[in-house]
């Protein structure tokens, strides 16, 4: 009984000060609107902007659309993935979580869950209107779990990168630099699953996409949770 309650403990404290984190996070977001706000005005004006900018026809809508939402929930991501920890370096919050008594990792999976919930509340509210402006239903099974698959994997090692990136006085630039080319085969699997399941293709041809999503959210997320201690502690 002993060894169980010994193993318990530290796993119950680690889940806790991720649980901690998460809420902090969403607490101060909630109390600000500073980050939701922004990536939802962002966003937003990318929809806008592609509704007016293209005129096609109903069916060659469904043909765009994997495309014009994921170059959304990209950029949008991006800037909440600068804004989560450039709030935390120039409150000086970092410093003060990085000196918590709790393993590194930890802070990696708290400050990745935040990431993703903000990601998936904006997601909430584009594809609403997205679907009212294209005159497109989005509310399938299929295209919500590639969103929610895509998204992990951005917020995987989006989280990662943004802690190397606010580290420096270019950390607005240096982000999209160093992201952009990591995250290209999760946009490109993204917007082909989404696809496939807007178009009805048969599952034969949407697993493939699935399955590398799968793969990159599995392994950056364990490359992250490993190497996150020593890229905070440059």
């Amino acid at each position: 009984m002993e060894k169980l309650a010994g193993i318990n403990r530290p796993s119950a404290t680690y889940l806790k000060a991720i649980g901690s984190i998460v809420w902090k996070d969403l607490v101060t977001e909630l109390r600000s609107r500073e980050l939701i706000s922004a990536m939802l005005v962002f966003a937003l004006l990318v929809i806008l902007i592609f509704n007016f900018a293209i005129e096609l026809q109903p069916d060659l809508r469904i043909t765009i659309t994997p495309g014009v939402l994921w170059v959304t929930f990209a950029f949008a991501g991006t800037l909440g993935l600068n804004r989560s920890m450039a709030v935390e370096k120039d409150h000086g919050c970092l410093d003060g979580i990085l000196l918590a008594p709790v393993d590194r990792s930890a802070i990696y999976f708290g400050k990745a869950i935040s990431n993703l919930a903000f990601m998936l509340i904006v997601a909430i509210i584009v594809l609403p209107v997205y679907s009212i402006l294209y005159n497109i239903s989005l509310f399938n099974p299929g295209l919500l779990l590639v969103v929610l698959l895509g998204s992990t994997g951005y917020a995987a090692i989006g989280t990662l990168l943004s802690s190397m990136a606010v580290q420096t006085r270019t950390r607005d630039v240096l982000l999209p630099v160093l992201l952009f080319p990591v995250i290209v085969p999760v946009l490109l699997a993204a917007v082909k699953a989404s696809g496939g399941y807007l178009q009805n293709l048969p599952m034969n041809e949407i697993w493939p996409w699935l399955n590398i999503l799968i793969a990159y959210d599995v392994i950056f997320t364990a490359i992250s949770f490993m190497v996150f201690e020593f890229v905070v502690e440059e």
